[in-house]
């Protein structure tokens, strides 16, 4: 994984003259494409007032799960704790929503506007214990560039 590479490819994206939801999608799209194992790759915004998040733009499988409720799952646990969350083998965990057989492992990182959690990037991967520090650093970057954008 070249970070660096990355890194300059989100910021040409955050300052392109496309509106935010695109950027969102080009930057799932971006992350899929580049990382081998990352297989699907969304975000998920707080619902208005409510506790619970909602699916926004993705790139991958589509998924059953476009509303979670604060607590469940990997990302309702991020909701929650405002910690990033690396599960590199998804059937150890007992607070775990499935989305699909097919999915081993799971990386949710926090986005935050003000010190507010306002949302998070979820990837997931077909592969058992695929991430390191280099995606967190990558997807922890990612999310500064994306609160910016609120």
């Amino acid at each position: 994984m070249n970070i660096a590479f990355l890194q300059q490819q989100i910021d040409t994206i955050i300052v392109s003259k496309i509106v935010r939801e695109d950027k969102l999608q080009a930057i799932c799209n971006l992350l899929e494409n580049q990382i081998s194992y990352y297989d699907w790759v969304g975000f998920y915004f707080k619902n208005g007032d409510k506790r619970e998040l909602k699916l926004a733009q993705f790139t991958g499988e589509p998924t059953e799960h476009t509303i979670i409720p604060f607590g469940k799952g990997i990302c309702g646990q991020v909701a929650v704790s405002n910690q990033n969350f690396v599960v590199q083998d998804v059937s150890a965990q007992d607070n775990y929503i499935s989305c699909g057989w097919k999915v081993k492992s799971e990386i949710v990182i926090p986005i935050f506007v003000n010190d507010e959690n306002i949302g998070q990037i979820d990837i997931d991967s077909h592969t058992v214990n695929p991430f390191s520090k280099n995606d967190e650093e990558l997807l922890e970057y990612t999310c500064k560039k994306v609160a910016t954008l609120f």
